[in-house]
This record gives C-alpha cells, structure tokens and sequence, in this order.
C-alpha cells in the first residue's frame, strides 16, 4: 500500500531550531512521499539553504497571511460547507466548555484555532491531502483535528516538550480524536497511555531521527589545548546553561583548564553573559549566538566534550529528548545532560553518555573534571553512544517507521463529510 498524501503542520515551517520537521518533510520527499505543507505562522524569508527556502515559500498559511484574510477563508468554508462548518464549531465550541484547567483566553483562542482550521481547510481545497499530521501538541495540532474534522480526514501529532507540559492545550480529546499519536520516545507512550489508554499500536514510538552522514569527530584524538566544551541550544532556563557556566568556573578552580562555546539565541542571552562576567570567565566561556544546523553539524566535530545540563524550569517545562544530543553522538562526542525521564532512553548514564542531577553545579563540575582527564572513559563512551544512536535514532529507519504507522493509521473517530 502506498503511502498516503500527507499534509504536515507545524507552528512554523521551517524554524531554525526544529530541524527535526523540516528534516522529516525533506526525508518524506526524497522517499516518494507526497508531502503538502501549512505553517502556522509565517516562517519568514531569511533562510539560506535553497531547501529551506523553498518550503517556506510553498508552506501554506494559516495566521501568516493575516487575521482578515483568515477570516474570509473561513468564511468561504462554512459558505461552501455550512452544515459541516456548524458541526465543526459546535464541536469546537463543546471543547472551551469542557476544557479543563484552561485560563478564559486559551479557552477563547480554541475558537480562533478552529477558524484557523476552517480556513486550512479552505485553502486545502482542491489539492485534499489524506491524511493531516501536526508537528507540536498544543496550537498546529488544535488547528489539525479541526480541519481533519471539517475535511472528514484523519489526523495524527507528534508531541515534544513545552507543548506537553507547558502549553498543553486541550491534549486529552486530541489523544481520543487522533488516528494514532506518534511517541518520540517510551517515555512519551508511558505519559499518553497514563491519560488516555489505547492500544501500543496506536501510539507507534517514532524517534526525531538524525542523518547518520554528518561530520565526524575523529576517534581516540587527543584533547585541545585547552579542552573545548560545546553546548547548543537556546537560551532559555530548561537548557540550563547558567548551570554548565557555573560548572566551568569550578572546574577552572580545581586547576583544570578548558574553554567552552555556547551556541544559541534566546531571551537568557544578557543574563547569561552577565554570568559569564561575574565569574570572571570572559574569554573562557563564548556565547556564540545561534547558527543554522549546517554550522552546528561542522561546529561538533571540533569539540572535545558535548554539555547541556537540562532542567524543568519554573513553569514545568522540559525537554524531550533534544535533537543536538542525538548530532552531538552520531558524531562521535561524549556527552553529559542533566537526568531527566525524558532524557534516560538517549543517554543511559555510565554506557552512552552521562547523567547528571538536575541542578546539581558541583556534580555537573565534577563529570566535567573526571572525563577531561580520564581519555579512556571519555572515548568508550563517546563510542557506545554513537553505536546507539545509529541504531535506534537515525533519520531513515524512523522514517520508515513513520510510513508504517501511517499505511496503519484507523480513522477511528473519522465521520463521514456533508455537504
């Protein structure tokens, strides 16, 4: 059985830091998959990589063209469909009554989303996908199982992080309404199957794969001098790179030198260089600011050491697994994270990477200090991890495994369209 024609949708399309989505679209393709893409909210027009640029070009707007040019899709929608139209914000509106534990304005923007879905469903017309996917649980998937709805499809979503324990939004009926949720990790089954049980086969674990083909680091090379420490991501308070900041300052203190590069951009940016001069660590610790994914792939290979002690932040949120964890040791870098759930199925702590306790400075320090000075602990690991991740999170066995779940996918909830 063919793979379907898949529509995917995700808050925006291409984003410099979700390379697992744009990544899975251009993987899809170059299968043979029919991949029709929406962006939620305009992508922009400052990528460089021709690819990039093309799929921000030919992504589909939902908010991106503008609120009135949404509302007259929406409109042209319930014209052309009124009896579907009235089922879908009936639907929609049954949803803000029974949200639970929303504030007034989320409840309020369920309804905005729905118009957002009418009017995708507007625009798909007249080149119908058969399937819609939402990369992100919370607003892309909101917008998804409305539109599914109103086009009588199936749909299905990924979840990651913030959009689960931060933004989550209405997370319950989407995990009842889906076709098949895709799990990033057990982990993310563990957490679906504890809110709305439904058979393994209905949450298939699908990893964010890498491509296995990147730059590599040479193996058993001996260390920089000074050692150089990487870390990426954005900078906010779940990365926790005041934590690996303050690492690098103990680790000077014990008489060991290194440098460390942070690559990234993110609203901690002046804090953290604050931090950076507090410490009196200007010219050892470098915020680099953010890079596309080619810099960051060519950028691993010079490191010595991989770090990004991840926390939940105040507001509960975490990561999943992060995308730069699984580069970093496809590479073939030793990396250290904080211990998260989340994190254990990458990195089991001791066999393909470190663990360390979630806020913990002087442990994070003190895993720093031991494998900058013991190669043979550093290298083995560094080995072990790039071993599993090029078994279990490569990019096109997960893609393959992606293509099955969807030649599997049941309309389980699928209503019949009217007219």
């Amino acid at each position: 059985m063919e793979s379907p024609r898949l529509l995917v949708i995700a808050p925006w399309l291409p984003k410099l830091s979700e390379t697992f989505v744009y990544r899975e679209v251009l993987g899809l393709r170059a299968l043979g998959v029919e991949v029709i893409t929406a962006s939620v909210h305009d992508p922009g027009d400052q990528w460089r990589e021709p690819a990039l640029r093309q799929l921000a070009e030919q992504a589909i707007p939902v908010y991106g063209a503008g609120p009135l040019a949404m509302l007259v899709e929406a409109l042209k929608e319930v014209l052309r469909r009124p009896r579907r139209s009235l089922s879908t914000l009936a639907l929609a509106l049954g949803d803000v009554l029974r949200a639970q534990a929303l504030r007034p304005l989320p409840r309020l923007k369920i309804l905005w989303q729905c118009l957002g879905g009418l009017a995708l469903a507007s625009r798909l017309r007249g080149r119908e996908p058969d399937h819609l996917h939402a990369q992100m649980a919370h607003v892309s998937t909101t917008i998804a199982m409305y539109a599914a709805r109103q086009m009588g499809l199936g749909f299905s979503f990924s979840g990651h992080a913030a959009d689960l324990f931060r933004d989550a939004s209405l997370l319950e009926q989407k995990l009842l309404r889906a076709d098949f949720v895709r799990c990033i990790s057990h982990w993310h089954r563990a957490f679906y199957q504890s809110l709305v049980p439904r058979p393994d086969q209905d949450y298939p674990v699908v990893r964010c794969g890498v491509p296995l083909d990147g730059p590599q680091r040479q193996p058993d090379r001996a260390l920089k001098s000074p050692p150089l420490l990487l870390g990426v991501g954005r900078l906010v308070p779940k990365k926790g790179f005041d934590l690996l900041i303050r690492a690098i300052a103990l680790v000077r203190a014990a008489g060991q030198e290194c440098q460390c590069r942070i690559l990234g951009g993110g609203p901690e940016a002046a804090g953290l260089q604050a931090l950076v001069t507090q410490l009196g660590l200007t010219g050892v610790v470098e915020l680099a600011g953010a890079r596309d994914n080619p810099e960051i792939l060519a950028t691993l290979p010079e490191a010595d050491l991989f770090v990004l002690p991840c926390r939940t932040d105040a507001a509960g949120d975490k990561d999943g697994i992060p995308v730069v964890l699984m580069e970093a040791m496809a590479c073939g870098l030793c990396c250290v994270s904080g211990d998260l759930d989340t994190i254990r199925e990458l990195i089991q702590d001791g066999e393909s990477g470190f663990l360390v306790p979630a806020e913990d400075v002087e442990a994070l320090a003190g895993r720093i200090l031991r494998l900058l000075q013991d190669p043979d602990l550093r290298e083995g690991t560094a080995r072990r991890g790039q071993a599993w991740v090029r078994q279990e999170f490569g990019l096109e066995p997960n893609l393959r495994r992606f293509q099955q779940a969807l030649r599997l996918a049941s309309p389980h909830h699928l209503a019949s369209p009217c007219p």
